[in-house]
């Protein structure tokens, strides 16, 4: 039972983790993002002492934290447009 349950519930979200914790490590400034609560913006600045980022956005410089960053929705922001 405990197999099933940690190849099905506790390994992917391990994985998840480790995704989202690299995705965060490899951003740069100029990368166009979204956060997980849907304000769209650009990285401008990092705050290392706060583990944060500065982020333009159209009302002005915001400072967000870096896991309330969406990998999925970033990462769907940036991607090429697919033609038809």
């Amino acid at each position: 039972m405990f197999i099933v349950v940690y190849f099905f519930m506790i390994r992917p979200q391990m994985k998840r983790a480790k995704q989202e914790k690299q995705f965060s490590s490899e951003l740069k400034k100029g990368d166009r993002i979204v956060t997980k609560s849907g304000m769209h913006g650009k990285i401008i600045d990092f705050s290392e002492k706060q583990n944060a980022v500065i982020i333009e956005t159209g009302a002005g410089k915001i400072t967000f934290d870096r896991s309330s960053i969406s990998m999925e929705m970033s990462r769907k922001l940036n991607e090429p447009a697919k033609e038809k």
